[in-house]
């Protein structure tokens, strides 16, 4: 059985990703308490609760925290976990914000390596946004001259790459810089990008996808309002909220196909915004008149009255761009509203029975710290990303085990199947 631990896990689609793949989850590491609970809802069953280490408790928790209160359980862990994975928080190293090298968030790379320190896994998986690649260093060089330097001294060799999300099935161009690093000369001759760059077409073929892109239409086009109507929202409907109903298409599409495997009843988080007349109005002229997939121009939000720089119109034939934390970035390509939670996690690649915990939005003072279902799908790794790259990490574990270990590798394999 291969094990892993999932660092900065969020709602879970890393872990989720992972454990489709043959992994088994040890245990998280969370601090926001409403995307531990999206975790707890999702991927803690009564099997995932038993393997939970007995030290530690079962909720959210701060990395510096769980080190400093901890530190002697972790170092127990060592040799027995095969990979400690994880995309400590982005937003210190996007070209989106500031990207000050000082940003307190940054040093959460650190925790990571010291994680790693304690509990020496077979292999190591960081996951983050492209900027990270050239966000320059306090020591010199940049993060990911740093990072490597780091798990050199710790006995590790490592790579990196852009990968885009894209590649691997998920409606979502969204580039990735991924670090795999493996114990020292446990994989001579070996590139992990080059096996995962060479696979992605056996990915998608498994599933049903390809050879191209899947398309926002692809992702989405089933929950559309014209098609199926909408109804009351089971969770908001008292306060006025619509839902797009969940209706069932007529002829799905493999990705539509793989979203809807095991949903056993209407999902969560369909509940539509409920715009203004004006807002509306706007948005039929942006699907009317602005070219999709791109930002809005200057003179387009100009002649439309809008000041925010981000909005952009869906491409119905494209993968969408990377989504964001917030629900007005994008408009709808073919309605005048923006994106359910739900729309925006098909886009992310979580299935339909996955459900989301915690409030809809944040605003005001609590917006820097909270952490809402449309942030918690819009900073999740990909799962189907997570499981392309659980399945070469999977690969690559037994190209490294001693032959008289295969046999420890045996359940793990099959659960990929």
């Amino acid at each position: 059985m291969a094990t892993c631990i999932d660092l900065f896990a969020g709602c879970g689609g890393l872990s989720l990703g992972l454990a489709r793949a043959g992994f088994t989850p040890a245990f998280a590491v969370e601090e926001h308490k409403d995307a531990f609970e999206t975790y707890r809802t999702n991927l803690l069953d009564h099997a995932a609760r038993r393997r939970w280490p007995a030290w530690l408790p079962i909720g959210p928790i701060n990395i510096w925290r769980l080190l400093d209160e901890h530190h002697g359980d972790l170092a127990s862990l060592a040799g027995t976990i095969d990979l400690v994975g994880g995309g400590p928080p982005c937003q210190g190293f996007s070209t989106n914000g500031r990207r000050d090298r000082g940003d307190p968030r940054n040093r959460l790379i650190d925790a990571h390596l010291e994680v790693v320190s304690l509990v020496q896994p077979q292999f190591v998986l960081i996951e983050n946004v492209r900027g990270f690649a050239s966000m320059p260093h306090e020591d010199g060089g940049t993060f990911p001259d740093y990072v490597s330097q780091r798990l050199k001294d710790l006995a590790y060799d490592s790579w990196h790459e852009i990968v885009l999300a894209s590649d691997f099935g998920v409606p979502q161009t969204r580039p990735r810089f991924i670090l795999v690093a493996a114990r020292k000369e446990s994989l001579p001759g070996i590139d992990p990008f080059s096996r995962l760059r060479t696979s992605h077409r056996s990915f998608l073929a498994k599933r049903g996808l390809g050879p191209g892109p899947t398309t926002t239409r692809q992702a989405i086009g089933d929950l559309e309002v014209s098609l199926g109507g909408s109804v009351p929202d089971p969770e908001w409907g008292s306060q006025g909220f619509l839902a797009a109903r969940y209706a069932e298409p007529r002829e799905p599409n493999a990705f539509v196909r793989l979203m809807r495997a095991g949903a056993r009843e209407c999902p969560s988080d369909m509940r539509l915004a409920r715009h203004r007349k004006a807002a509306s109005g706007r948005m039929e002229e942006i699907i009317a008149t602005c070219l999709p997939g791109r930002v809005l121009t200057a003179a387009d939000r100009k002649r439309l009255g809008i000041a925010k720089r981000t909005t952009t119109l869906l491409d119905a034939d494209a993968p969408s761009p990377t989504i964001s934390t917030l629900p007005d970035d994008l408009v709808h390509y073919s309605e005048p509203r923006t994106m359910t939670v739900r729309e925006h996690a098909r886009l992310q690649s979580f299935p339909d029975w996955f459900r989301f915990s915690g409030p809809y939005t944040a605003g005001g003072l609590e917006r820097r710290l909270a952490c809402p279902r449309y942030t918690q799908v819009a900073n999740a790794v990909p799962p189907l990303l997570a499981e392309a790259i659980g399945e070469l990490l999977l690969g690559l574990l037994r190209d490294s085990e001693p032959e008289d270990s295969l046999p420890r590798l045996g359940h793990a394999a099959a659960q990929i199947c």
